[in-house]
C-alpha cells in the first residue's frame, strides 16, 4: 500500500511539473523571439499594450450582454452595489455554494474586478501585515478553484475581520471548476475588509498559465457573451496583486520561494504592473531588455516559481523549467540578511497540507484538499499567534464522499486517477514509444527485457518515473512469460483503449493553449516574417533558428524545426502564409482531439513489417485482452463525483 501511495504521488507531481515545463519552454521560445529578433519587441509590446484596459475603461459602467442559465432563465442572483460590504460577501458565498444557482451577473463581476484593480494598485509590492490588534493571523496556500475548501476554511476559522486577518498566498484559479467564484469571493473579502485580507500573486495569476490549465475556458463557458471583457479586467487585477507579505517585520510570505539573488530591496522598488504575464518579459519597444529590467524580472520569476531542495546551494529548477531550487543555506542567509525568522511559501501540493523544511526555517502551506484526486491529500491553513508561533489545521472537504470507502479503495481511486493521467501523457508520445521499443526489438518479436522497457519508456517521455514499479500496471507479465521479459504490445494497446483516449481528451496541450490565444500565434508569425511580406520563407525561418540558437541553450533541433516549416507549407509554394501557419496549429489540435485510437499495433508496425515474427509466448489477441482488462479496471475505479450544494460542515479536520 505504501509503495502504491509513493509511486502514485510521484506520477501526479511529475505530470504536473512536466506540464508546467512544457508551457515555460514554449514561452521561452516566444520570449527569445521578442527579445532577440530586431523590431519584434516593439510590435509585441504594442500588441500587449492594446490589450490592457485603460483607467477610463476600468471606471466605465458599460452595458454587459445578458447571460442565461441552462434553462434559458434570466439572472435571478444577488445584486451587488458599491461599496462592497460583508453582507455582499455573505450573499456571494450563499449563491456560489448552491448547485443550481445562476452565475453572478457580468455587470457585478465587472464591478468587483474594477474596484479591486483600482484599490490594489495603491498597495506596495510587499504587504505589511500586523498581529498587533488581532493577536493572530491565518495563512492559506493554493486553492486552485476549490471553492469547497475555501468555504471549509471560513466555516472552521471564521470570515475575515479586524480580529481575524487572512493572507491568501496565490494560485486562486486554474485546475478546479470554481476558479472564478473563488477569485470573486476573495476580491470581495478584500474590498469589504481591506485591512484584514492580504492577497499575494501566484504563478497561476497569469493569463498564459490560465490558457493551459483551465481558467480561461471556465470564464468563457460561464460568460459566453462577455468573457473577453471580463478576462481583460482579470488581467488588470493580476498585474496589481502584491508579490508577497511581511508579518510583523519577521515572517515573509511569498508564493514560490527565493533564490540566491533575491533581494527584498529590489522587490520593494520595482514596478509590478509591468508583469501582466510573468512568463513574458516586459519589453517596451526595445530590441532587448535593459539590465535592470532583467534583474527585476528574474526577481519576480524566482518568487513565483521556485521550490526548496534538501541540499545546500541554488540551481535552476529544471523540473518546472522556471525559478530555482534553493537549499537550507540559501534560506538561512536570506533570513539573516533581511532580519527575518521564517519563510512561508506555497506552490507545492503536500500530502498533509503542510511541510517544514530547512531546519524549520521554511514551511510550505497548501490549502486545496483532494487536489489530484478524491482522497489524494489534505488541505491545511496556518495560524500564527502574536509570538509568531505556528499552529496548523488540516482538513478534507466533501468528506462524506469517501467516508464509506476503505483505505484500500481510497488508495485504488487515487492510483487509477494517476495512471489515467499518465496514460494521457503517454498517448501524446505514442510514436516515440514505438520507435524506442523497435530499437530493442528489431525482429518484431513483441518481447524485450524489463530493463529495455524501462529505458524505452524514459527515453520517450523524459518523466523520470520509477518505471519498474509501474511495469505491473502498464505491461503485466503473463503466466507463459519470464518475469524479466515484457510484452510491450500490451503497453501500446492500452494506450489505444477508450479509457486512455478519454483521459487524453481531458488534457490541454501547450499547442492547444497557444492556438486558443491566436494573437500570440499572429505575433510569432509577424516576428519571423522579417521582410513583412506576409509569408515566411525557409530562409526567414532558418534565420530565426540561427538567432535562437545563440540565445537559447538547448535549441539543437535544427533539422526538426526546418522540417516543421516545410510541413506548414500546405500548398507547397515554398513559403508559409499566416493562414497556413494558423492552420498547422488547428490541424494539430484536430488530430489530437480525433476520436478513436491512433492506430492499432497490427497496422502501425514500425517500417511496415508484418507480425509473423512474434514470439511464441506473445499473442496479439491475448495482449489486446490484457490491455482491455487493465483499462476496464482503471475505468471501474473512477470516482463518480456528483455535484451537490457545497456544505462546508461536510469536512474532516484535525490539528497539525
Amino acid at each position: 500500500m505504501e509503495i502504491k501511495r509513493r509511486y502514485t504521488w510521484e506520477i501526479f507531481t511529475t505530470l504536473e511539473y512536466a506540464g508546467e515545463q512544457d508551457q515555460v519552454e514554449l514561452y521561452n521560445f516566444f520570449n527569445a523571439l521578442l527579445t532577440h529578433i530586431p523590431s519584434a519587441a516593439a510590435e509585441a509590446s504594442g500588441e500587449r499594450r492594446s490589450s490592457i484596459p485603460s483607467p477610463a475603461r476600468l471606471s466605465e459602467d458599460s452595458q454587459y450582454k445578458e447571460e442565461y442559465d441552462k434553462s434559458g432563465n434570466r439572472y435571478g442572483g444577488p445584486e451587488i452595489t458599491s461599496p462592497i460590504t460583508g453582507k455582499d460577501v455573505d450573499a456571494l458565498i450563499e449563491a456560489f455554494r448552491r448547485k443550481k444557482s445562476s452565475h453572478l451577473h457580468p455587470k457585478y463581476v465587472a464591478l468587483i474586478l474594477r474596484e479591486a484593480a483600482s484599490r490594489l494598485r495603491n498597495l506596495p509590492n510587499l504587504h505589511n501585515a500586523s498581529t498587533a490588534i488581532s493577536k493572530q493571523i491565518t495563512i492559506c496556500g493554493d486553492l486552485h478553484g476549490k471553492l469547497d475548501d475555501l468555504l471549509v476554511i471560513f466555516y472552521k476559522n471564521g470570515l475575515p475581520s479586524p480580529e481575524n486577518p487572512y493572507i491568501f498566498n496565490g494560485d486562486f484559479v486554474d485546475r478546479g471548476k470554481k476558479g472564478l467564484e473563488v477569485f470573486l469571493v476573495l476580491l470581495a473579502c478584500y474590498l469589504a475588509f481591506p485591512h484584514s485580507v492580504y492577497l499575494n500573486r501566484g504563478n497561476h495569476e497569469d493569463s498564459v498559465m490560465n490558457a493551459r490549465y483551465g481558467f480561461i475556458r471556465e470564464v468563457e463557458a460561464k460568460y459566453q457573451n462577455n468573457s473577453e471583457r471580463i478576462l481583460k479586467l482579470i488581467d488588470e487585477v493580476y498585474r496589481w496583486l502584491p508579490l508577497g507579505s511581511v508579518i510583523d517585520d519577521r515572517v515573509l510570505v511569498v508564493h514560490g520561494g527565493i533564490s540566491d539573488q533575491t533581494d527584498l530591496n529590489i522587490i520593494k522598488k520595482l514596478d509590478r504592473s509591468k508583469y501582466i504575464s510573468i512568463l513574458r518579459p516586459p519589453v517596451e519597444g526595445r530590441a532587448s531588455l535593459e539590465e535592470d529590467t532583467k534583474i527585476e524580472w528574474q526577481q519576480v520569476f524566482d518568487m513565483m516559481w521556485s521550490d526548496p531542495q534538501h541540499i545546500d546551494g541554488c540551481v535552476p529548477n529544471v523540473l518546472r523549467g522556471a525559478g530555482t531550487y534553493f537549499g537550507p543555506d540559501i534560506t538561512s542567509q536570506f533570513l539573516k540578511k533581511h532580519k527575518l525568522q521564517l519563510l512561508v511559501r506555497s506552490h507545492e501540493c503536500k500530502v498533509d497540507g503542510y511541510e517544514f523544511n530547512h531546519n524549520d526555517l521554511l514551511v510550505t502551506i497548501f490549502s486545496a484538499s483532494n487536489y489530484y484526486a478524491i482522497g489524494s491529500n489534505r488541505g491545511a491553513y496556518m495560524k500564527l499567534n502574536f509570538k509568531l508561533e505556528p499552529h496548523f489545521v488540516q482538513f478534507i472537504s466533501a468528506a462524506s464522499k469517501t467516508r464509506e470507502l476503505s483505505i484500500r479503495q481510497r488508495v485504488g481511486i487515487v492510483e487509477t486517477s494517476a495512471l489515467r493521467g499518465l496514460g494521457a501523457r503517454l498517448r501524446a508520445k505514442r510514436l516515440d514509444l514505438e520507435l524506442e521499443f523497435q530499437k530493442h526489438d528489431p525482429h518484431n518479436t513483441g518481447i524485450i527485457t524489463i530493463s529495455e522497457w524501462c529505458e524505452a519508456m524514459e527515453k520517450a517521455t523524459h518523466l523520470g518515473l520509477s518505471w519498474r514499479l509501474l511495469r505491473p500496471r502498464l505491461a503485466p507479465s503473463s503466466p507463459k512469460q519470464a518475469e524479466s521479459e515484457v510484452n510491450y504490445l500490451v503497453t501500446l494497446q492500452l494506450l489505444d483503449t477508450d479509457t486512455m483516449i478519454k483521459a487524453e481528451e481531458m488534457e490541454t496541450s501547450v499547442a492547444d493553449s497557444l492556438y486558443k490565444n491566436v494573437s500570440s500565434l499572429e505575433a510569432i508569425f509577424h516576428i519571423i516574417d522579417a521582410d513583412h511580406s506576409g509569408f515566411i520563407s525557409l530562409s526567414e525561418f532558418t534565420a530565426a533558428i540561427d538567432l535562437l540558437e545563440q540565445h537559447l541553450p538547448g535549441v539543437n533541433q535544427r533539422e526538426h524545426l526546418l522540417r516543421m516549416c516545410r510541413l506548414m507549407d500546405l500548398n507547397n509554394d515554398g513559403a508559409v502564409d499566416l493562414n497556413e501557419f494558423l492552420e498547422a496549429f488547428r490541424l494539430a489540435e484536430q488530430a489530437r482531439n480525433k476520436k478513436g485510437p491512433i492506430g492499432t499495433v497490427t497496422d502501425r508496425r514500425i517500417g511496415g513489417e508484418d507480425i509473423e515474427n512474434l514470439s511464441p509466448n506473445v499473442s496479439l489477441k491475448a495482449s489486446s485482452a490484457t490491455a482491455a482488462a487493465i483499462a476496464d479496471e482503471l475505468q471501474e475505479m473512477v470516482f463518480n463525483d456528483v455535484e451537490n450544494d457545497i456544505d462546508p460542515s461536510d469536512c474532516e479536520t484535525q490539528n497539525g
